[in-house]
C-alpha cells in the first residue's frame, strides 16, 4: 500500500505520525520516500508537529539520519497508513493546501549572524526556542543539541554560552530563584542585564559563600565565550597596529559588566566580593562541561587577567568595614592578586604584622603622590588610576596600608583602609597627629600590657607606621615617611610612646634604643 500513496497523503501521512510522536514510522516512511519526503519539508513537518514535551532522546535520532541521509533499515509495513487510506486525491490535495508548516526561520541576531542556509541547524535552533517556550523544558535542549555540536559553530556557541549558563542558573545552582526569561529572551539580552541576572543570587544567603567560585565558573566562564561579548574582534585575528595600553580598548563590555558586579559586591558585602577572588582565577577557569571552548588568544588572555587584578584591587579599597575579619580579607586579596600576576607570594597577615617588614622601597612615586587620594573613591576601574594598576608597587601599596590599618584596628583603635590611604597619600600632619594621638591613647585606655615585650612592640609598630620600614639609616627624624604617620617626627612619636608608658606606672629601658628615645627617657623621668 506504500508504495501507492501519492504524494499529499505521503505529507499527511507524516504530519499525522509527527502528531502521535511516532518516530519509528516516520524513519521508516523518510526511509522509503526519500523523493517525496525531502530533508526540508521533513523538518518542517516536524517542528510544527511533534509535540514539544517529547524527550529530545525520542527523536534526535531521526533528525541525525535525515541529515546523513542514512536511515536505519526498518519495514515500511509496519506503519499504519489508516489515517490516510480512506482520503480521496483531491481531499489529500486540499488538506495538504491548509497545512500551514513552519519556516525554518531562526530569529534575527539568535545566532551572531553564523546560521547558514544549512536547513538541519535552522531546525535545531528553531525546535531548541520552540521546546522552550512552548513547553518551558530548558533541561531537553542538552539531549536535542549536543549530537550537533561539531555540525555548526552557531550551535556550539548556543550550548555552551547561552543553554548552559542559563540551565545551570535556573535548574542547577538556584531554582529557588529563576531568571523568567525563555532561552531566546535570555540570548538578546543587553550584557549588564545578563550579567546581573545571572549573579543575582550568587553569594544572596552566607551558606552560599563557599560556592561563589562554582557560579563564576560555572555561570560567567561560559557566557563571555561567545564571539559577540567581543567588541569588533575574532579571535587570533588581532591586529598588531592596536595601542598598547590594552585597559582602554574595552575588549568584551560583556566583561566590564562582572567587573562591575564583583566591585559593588565589595563596596556592599566585602565577604562576597573576598570569596569571589578567592575561588575563582577569571574566565580562562570556565566549567564548560567537558566541551573544549577555552579559546582565548595571547592578547585576550592579558586583558582578562589584568583587568581582573585590577578589579580585585579595586574591590579591596572598596571595603568599609573595618573588622579584622574584613581588613584579612583585604590582604587576602592582595596576596591572591599578587600571585596571579607572578610576583612573589605575600606573606599572611598575622605574620606580616610580626615582622613589620621594609615596604617602602618598592613603592615607587607614581602610586604614593598625593593626588592619587580622589583614586580611592573614584575611577578605581579606570586604566589611569595607578592604585589599581595591576604592577607590584600598587600591590605592595595596598599591603602597607591595610596592614597599617590592621595595625591600628587591633590596638582597639579602629582605622578603615580608605581612610589609611588618605593619611599615606595626602600626608597632612595635623590628621596624622590624630590619629597617632588616639592609636597611643588606645594603647593605655584599652588595658595595653604593661610588661617590656609589649610596650617594645607597640613602640616598633608606631616608628614602622610612620615609614613602613625604610631603611634606619636613609631616615632621620626630619625627613618624611611614607607611612600613615609620615608626617610626624620620629623624636614627637618615641616621646608620646614613653608618656604612655610612664601612664601605665612602669618605667623600661631598651637595650638597642635609639639615642632620640634615651633623651625623652631621660625629659620625663
Amino acid at each position: 500500500m506504500a508504495l501507492l500513496l501519492s504524494p499529499p497523503k505521503l505529507v499527511l501521512l507524516a504530519v499525522c505520525l509527527a502528531v502521535k510522536a511516532d518516530i519509528d514510522s516516520l524513519v521508516a516512511l523518510a526511509a522509503h520516500h526519500g523523493a517525496v519526503l525531502r530533508k526540508e519539508l521533513l523538518l518542517r513537518i516536524v517542528l510544527t508537529y511533534l509535540p514539544e514535551t517529547l524527550r529530545s532522546s525520542e527523536y534526535a535520532f531521526f533528525v541525525q539520519q535525515l541529515e546523513n541521509g542514512s536511515f536505519t533499515e526498518t519495514e515500511a509495513k509496519n506503519i499504519d497508513y489508516s489515517a490516510v487510506g480512506a482520503l480521496s486525491e483531491d481531499e489529500a490535495r486540499k488538506k495538504v493546501k491548509k497545512l500551514r508548516l513552519l519556516p525554518l526561520t531562526v530569529p534575527g541576531d539568535s545566532c551572531n549572524g553564523e546560521v547558514s542556509e544549512d536547513v538541519t541547524t535552522k531546525f535545531l535552533l528553531c525546535r531548541a526556542y520552540r521546546v522552550d517556550e512552548e513547553a518551558g523544558l530548558l533541561n531537553e535542549l542538552p539531549g536535542l543539541l549536543t549530537p550537533f555540536l561539531e555540525h555548526a559553530p552557531c550551535i556550539r556557541t548556543l550550548m555552551v554560552s547561552t543553554l548552559l549558563p542559563l540551565l545551570r542558573r535556573n535548574c542547577e545552582y538556584h531554582p529557588h530563584q529563576p531568571i523568567s526569561y525563555t532561552l531566546l529572551g535570555f540570548q538578546q539580552l543587553p550584557d549588564k542585564v545578563a550579567v546581573n541576572l545571572l549573579l543575582s543570587q550568587t553569594g544572596a544567603r552566607d551558606e552560599d559563600l563557599p560556592i561563589i567560585g562554582r557560579d563564576l565558573r560555572g555561570l560567567v566562564g561560559p557566557w563571555l565565550l561567545n564571539k559577540k561579548r567581543w567588541k569588533g574582534r575574532q579571535f587570533n585575528t588581532v591586529s598588531s597596529s592596536e595601542p598598547e595600553d590594552i585597559n582602554k580598548d574595552g575588549l568584551c563590555p560583556g566583561w566590564e559588566h562582572v567587573l562591575k558586579w564583583l566591585t559593588d559586591q565589595a563596596a556592599v558585602s566585602w565577604r562576597v566580593a573576598v570569596n569571589a577572588i578567592d575561588q575563582w582565577d577569571g574566565p580562562e577557569d570556565a566549567d564548560c562541561d567537558s566541551q573544549d571552548e577555552i579559546w582565548y588568544d595571547d592578547k585576550e588572555r592579558e586583558y582578562l587577567t589584568q583587568t581582573y587584578a585590577r578589579a580585585a584591587l579595586a574591590s579591596a579599597y572598596l571595603i568599609s568595614d573595618v573588622s579584622n575579619e574584613a581588613l584579612e580579607g583585604a590582604y587576602e586579596i592582595a596576596a591572591k592578586t599578587a600571585t596571579r600576576l607572578g610576583q612573589d607570594p605575600v606573606s599572611p597577615l598575622h605574620t606580616v604584622a610580626g615582622m613589620l617588614p621594609p615596604l617602602a622601597e618598592q613603592i615607587n612615586e607614581q602610586v604614593s603622590l598625593p593626588r592619587n587620594a580622589t583614586y580611592m573613591r573614584n575611577d578605581l576601574l579606570d586604566s589611569s588610576n595607578f592604585l589599581t594598576s595591576p604592577s607590584n608597587s600598587s600591590i605592595v601599596f595596598l599591603q602597607a596600608i591595610i596592614l597599617s590599618a590592621f595595625i591600628l584596628t587591633r590596638a582597639g583603635c579602629p582605622l578603615s583602609l580608605r581612610r589609611a590611604g588618605e593619611l599615606a597619600l595626602i600626608q597632612d600632619e595635623r590628621e596624622q597627629k590624630s590619629e597617632a594621638t588616639k592609636l597611643i591613647h588606645c594603647l593605655i585606655n584599652n588595658g595595653h600590657k604593661t610588661d617590656d615585650r609589649s610596650w617594645i612592640k607597640a613602640r616598633n609598630e608606631i616608628l614602622w607606621l610612620r615609614d613602613w620600614g625604610a631603611e634606619d639609616e636613609a631616615v632621620s627624624s626630619d625627613v618624611p615617611g611614607k607611612g600613615i604617620f609620615g608626617q610626624l617626627k620620629r623624636e614627637f612619636l618615641e616621646v608620646e610612646t614613653l608618656k604612655a608608658f610612664l601612664a601605665s606606672a612602669r618605667m623600661f629601658f631598651l637595650p638597642s634604643t635609639r639615642p632620640s628615645f634615651c633623651w625623652a627617657i631621660v625629659n620625663h623621668c
